[in-house]
């Protein structure tokens, strides 16, 4: 487990640095500014998170149940809430009504987890699904250039078999990109540069958490603004 949770983030574009040997770094800048809204503990909950929220949300659009709760808490309702996962130690640093500050859950070099909702394409066909490539257009071919071909068996098993790749919702899913770099941190901005694409659109919140498969990983990267 991560020591620190992570942060509930605002995806606000892509820009690009320049590294200090001149080459180009393609980056995309998230926005922090999650609100810690209560805490699971050990105790009472059998596992230790801290319960986040960004964005404010209308009390008529928020449950009487909830408003409750969060009166309690000294809160207002958000417009979303996630659990993320801590130390029971980096939880008792932490006061509810607390900003997680970006520079104080990253540094310029860590590797991270996003994971986001993807852009929905609606009722998409297999070239755009999949990239399949499609039929040949040549003398003969019976308009079939974008079509799916055969998809079963004659006689064994005679039946299409489970999880064949056909027409069908595209995107419009959570997705999570592991192992992106930490390119830069913007403290007065709270803004995290993170290398590469971020799955979903602007405007859109991701989760950056620090990455699960890579331990210890602080290459740094010297970039200038």
């Amino acid at each position: 487990m991560n020591q620190h949770p992570g942060i509930l983030g605002t995806k606000l574009g892509m820009t690009q640095i320049f590294t200090e040997d001149g080459s180009v770094l393609p980056c995309t800048v998230v926005r922090g500014g999650c609100i810690v809204l209560d805490k699971r503990t050990l105790e009472r909950d059998g596992y230790s998170a801290l319960v986040v929220g960004l964005g404010e949300r209308k009390p008529k659009h928020t449950s009487k149940a909830v408003q409750g709760s969060l009166k309690k808490l000294g809160q207002t309702p958000k417009r979303f809430v996630q659990e993320l996962r801590c130390s029971p130690e980096y939880a008792a640093t932490v006061e509810i009504g607390q900003a997680l500050k970006v520079e104080d859950v990253f540094s310029a070099g860590q590797f991270v987890d996003v994971r986001g909702k993807c852009k929905g394409h609606g009722f998409t066909g297999l070239m755009k699904r999949y990239h399949f490539k499609g039929s040949v257009a040549s003398h003969g071919a019976h308009e079939t250039q974008r079509h799916a071909g055969s998809i079963g068996m004659n006689a064994t098993p005679g039946r299409v078999l489970k999880g064949h790749r056909m027409e069908g919702q595209h995107g419009n899913t959570m997705v999570t990109i592991h192992n992106l770099r930490v390119a830069q941190i913007v403290p007065d901005k709270q803004l995290v540069l993170v290398e590469g694409a971020l799955p979903g659109p602007d405007n859109g919140v991701v989760t950056v958490r620090g990455a699960v498969k890579k331990r210890g990983g602080k290459a740094k990267v010297e970039a200038a603004s």
